[in-house]
């Protein structure tokens, strides 16, 4: 099981991140900016997701990487006071 930190509680495993350099043909960004726009992604998000793809894809896929992490904003709670009453109809 992962540890948590100082930073938040999150596990050790979700806040290690690792930032490549990625030289591309400007073409390329510019066609991947779009497909990432297209589907509500950052470019970072898009290229992890075309990467995590093929390594499945080729069998390459490492068993202990954590899920992608979740598009848009966490929902915020709701105050118990703020829900409408069991018997409201």
């Amino acid at each position: 099981m992962a540890s948590s930190g100082a930073d938040g509680g999150l596990p050790a495993r979700r806040r290690e991140r690792h930032a490549v350099l990625l030289r591309l043909d400007p073409a390329v960004h510019e066609a991947l900016t779009r497909w990432a726009q297209d589907e509500f992604r950052s470019v970072n998000a898009q290229v992890e997701l075309v990467l995590r793809n093929a390594l499945r894809a080729a069998g390459r896929a490492p068993n202990d990487a954590g899920p992608l992490p979740r598009r848009g904003r966490p929902p915020s709670p709701t105050p118990a006071d703020e829900l409408p009453p069991a018997d409201a109809e």
